[in-house]
């Protein structure tokens, strides 16, 4: 694990991250805050692509909780089956629509503690929507935010949840909404897990990792 890079070099990656990319995006398909909360408890352990494909034609027939339990759950996961572990994640997206039915009035609350009562749904997925839909600059951590962060010094920790209060603490305030999705898309296509592309890294001058693959 690296050592926690100085401010004024965390300005400096944070400014060349917001210049190559001023408005990242993520890139979960979604249609509303319900379908975006679904989308993100079904990635656990799948991509971003195959539940994309998953969804494409789920989400215009189950758009709300109440639709998504006039769907049923066996309809459901024939939509789903293609991501893994389908079958829990079946019921708890059933489970999740009816409590958001009957105790949140259909409606999905922005509130972590509230999201993460929700089944299916843990810190960084409540993070996530926090993030995308409601815009608070909540971080996050997946692997390759929690790899990025520790080999280049950025938000070093030894658990997700070090590295997630390490973002927080370290990353510059003008750069918190937008810094989970830069550090995952570094991660997904740059600062990859074997054999790291350090010769299109736009930051590979303040990186800490010693081991660069030119």
């Amino acid at each position: 694990m690296n050592k926690q890079l100085p401010y004024l070099t965390m300005r400096r990656v944070f400014s060349r991250f917001s210049l190559s990319e001023p408005e990242p995006k993520g890139e979960l398909h979604h249609l509303n805050v319900y379908t975006l909360v679904v989308a993100v408890a079904l990635s656990a352990q799948a991509t971003d692509k195959g539940v994309n494909k998953a969804t494409k034609d789920l989400f215009e027939i189950a758009d709300t909780p109440q639709k998504m339990l006039d769907l049923g759950e066996k309809n459901l996961i024939e939509h789903i089956k293609t991501i893994g572990l389908y079958r829990t994640k079946a019921r708890n997206v059933m489970k999740m629509a009816k409590i958001l039915v009957e105790d949140f009035s259909g409606d999905v609350p922005n509130s972590r503690a509230a999201l993460q009562s929700l089944p299916g749904v843990g810190r960084k997925t409540a993070n996530v929507v926090l993030n995308m839909w409601w815009h608070q600059p909540a971080q996050a951590v997946d692997t390759h935010i929690f790899r990025v962060g520790n080999r280049a010094g950025i938000a070093p920790g030894k658990t997700v949840d070090h590295v997630e209060r390490a973002i927080e603490d370290n990353v510059p305030a003008d750069f918190q909404l937008h810094a989970h999705h830069w550090l995952i898309l570094h991660g997904r296509y740059i600062c990859v897990a074997r054999k790291p592309k350090c010769g299109a890294c736009i930051i590979n001058d303040l990186c800490l990792f010693e081991e660069k693959n030119y």
